[in-house]
């Protein structure tokens, strides 16, 4: 059995693409094993393992059945993904949370929370948080 791996489920696959073919190798050292910018699947791997894949939203809705159903709920809080809840993070160990922030911002990350020190998480341990061009969290270590 494979290891697990996160399968992100994306609308802009070009930019998604672009944002973690640029960020994946530098920081977890994971290359590019299948896939293109054109979608609509792309996967890394790091020594034979899949770390991450990306496939396309609609095409994913439709081969499993569930393209008749809003992407998001039209009303609520919800409706928007920044006032929601996260139901993810994905966390990327670096060594140098600076450095890594610095290099996901420069290819279309946004800042949530910069380089803080975390005692209370773990000895030693420092992050920063920032939103992928979808969204979603990722959180960057280092210990």
């Amino acid at each position: 059995m494979d290891a697990p791996y996160h399968r992100l489920l994306v609308a802009d696959f070009p930019a998604c693409f672009g944002f973690y073919a640029a960020v994946l190798p530098p920081l977890t050292g994971a290359a590019l094993a299948k896939g293109a910018p054109e979608g609509p699947y792309a996967a890394w791997d790091l020594t034979g393992r899949t770390v991450l894949s990306l496939f396309d939203r609609g095409t994913s809705a439709t081969a499993v059945g569930t393209a008749a159903p809003p992407a998001a709920p039209a009303t609520g809080p919800a409706a928007d993904p920044q006032a929601a809840q996260d139901d993810a993070v994905l966390v990327l160990r670096v060594d140098d949370v600076e450095r890594a922030l610095a290099h996901c911002l420069g290819h279309g990350g946004a800042p949530v929370c910069g380089p803080t020190d975390r005692p209370e998480w773990g000895p030693g341990l420092r992050t920063a948080h920032l939103r992928d061009p979808e969204g979603r969290l990722i959180e960057l270590q280092s210990y």
